[in-house]
């Protein structure tokens, strides 16, 4: 598979936010496809037992991506 070269270092934040976000959204048109690695499940448990034990909260989902997006730009 040839490598695909984009001039990254020309494109504004919300340029690479947005063509991240295409990407994404091309990949998870074929689900069955993508198989996560083994660490993410790792990962998973390990901030549900922080949850369980008290020592995480959560977020709604777009609150979260508002504050994301606020630490970004």
């Amino acid at each position: 598979m040839n490598r695909v070269e984009l001039p990254l270092t020309q494109l504004t934040l919300p340029e690479k936010l947005d063509l991240m976000e295409a990407i994404w959204a091309d990949l998870s048109r074929n689900e069955d496809q993508l198989e996560s690695p083994g660490w993410h499940e790792t990962i998973l448990k390990d901030r549900n037992a922080a949850f369980v034990a008290g020592e995480a909260t959560i977020s709604d989902w777009e609150e979260a991506k508002k504050r994301i997006r606020r630490n970004v730009s």
